[in-house]
């Protein structure tokens, strides 16, 4: 497996990206489209999940496929996120006919970052206009660390942000990640900075800090921040062809990759999910080896993209935690 020529989640085929922040928020949105609508489904492992439209994701569901998905900042105002990018695709034609309307179905989840010094006394909600603008933004090419939906992200003692990664597997398929690091836990080894994903790191892409020396049994988990103010939303996607019920299957082994990079993971207070996406261009041709080798490989990605979006993140003028690169360098 070798990474992609972007190491993005848009290293898969038809896939792109846009990001949308207010600064003064400090806040984001993040949108994944497709070029057409594409097969997804949800695995959900936090205690305290902000979500919308995932039960659609259910395999028995009548809905197969949706238009996009979205992660954002703001908690529950930031589901409002998921109204603006219906509006902006619903303009584009996007969505199933109905009635002489268009009607794209768009699941969404939030990470909580709302106490992390932006200013949120606004009147009226910044999200749906930050989801339109992040679909206005859709990109193959896209910033990660402090941008979209992990722009106001934090972790136990560290900034957190956006990270992506991507992974060509032998037989041509190709998986990618996207995530908002926003735990309760740490993504680094107390306070060497050498991240907790650093066996399945790929040519020094978050530092080439390596392995830590020792992983002491005391390591300290308790909280950096308040219970309540954290999780971690991720998409894992391939161009590989999936029903929906095998998509869910790769979301499930993707949460392990969450579990490798961050420590600890899935708390109760964590909203923690991962959606997966099947593009559906590529036809499996070893059956069940393939589908194994895809929840590996979901794992390796999604570790990955956590730590790439830590290490990207950038100091601004009043934060309440320090940048990896502000300790560290880079």
């Amino acid at each position: 497996m070798r990474p992609g020529p972007r190491n993005l989640i848009t290293d898969v085929p038809g896939l792109k990206v846009g990001n949308a922040e207010d600064r003064r928020v400090r806040t984001g949105t993040s949108v994944l489209l497709g070029e057409r609508a594409f097969v997804a489904a949800v695995s959900v492992m936090g205690g305290s999940p902000g979500t919308r439209e995932t039960d659609l994701l259910a395999p028995d569901k009548v809905v197969q496929e949706v238009e996009a998905l979205v992660l954002s900042g703001g908690s529950v105002y930031g589901l409002d996120a998921v109204g603006g990018v219906v509006d902006g695709l619903r303009a584009m034609g996007r969505g199933f006919a109905v009635h002489g309307l268009h009607v794209p179905v768009v699941p969404g989840a939030i990470i909580f970052d709302l106490a992390n010094g932006g200013d949120k006394g606004w009147d009226a909600s910044p999200y749906p206009g930050l989801g339109r603008a992040a679909l206005a933004a859709v990109s193959e090419d896209f910033a990660i660390g402090s941008a979209g939906a992990g722009f106001g992200a934090t972790t136990k003692n560290l900034k957190g942000g956006l990270g992506s990664a991507s992974l060509v597997l032998s037989n041509g398929v190709t998986v990618g990640a996207l995530v908002a690091v926003n735990p309760l836990g740490s993504v680094v080894v107390g306070d060497t900075g050498q991240f907790w994903a650093a066996p399945w790191e790929m040519g020094g892409e978050f530092g080439g800090r390596g392995v830590a020396q020792s992983y002491p049994a005391d390591e300290e988990v308790r909280p950096g921040k308040a219970l309540r103010e954290a999780t971690t939303i991720a998409i894992v996607a391939t161009d590989a062809r999936l029903t929906q019920a095998q998509a869910l299957r790769m979301a499930t082994a993707a949460q392990d990759g969450m579990a490798r990079a961050i420590v600890p993971s899935h708390t109760p207070f964590d909203g923690d999910l991962v959606f997966a996406v099947s593009t559906g261009a590529r036809a499996l041709e070893s059956g069940d080896a393939d589908i194994f080798t895809l929840g590996h490989a979901a794992a390796t990605v999604l570790a990955r993209a956590i730590a790439r979006g830590v290490h990207a993140a950038q100091a601004f003028e009043g934060d309440l935690q320090p940048a990896w690169s502000s300790l560290y360098g880079r």
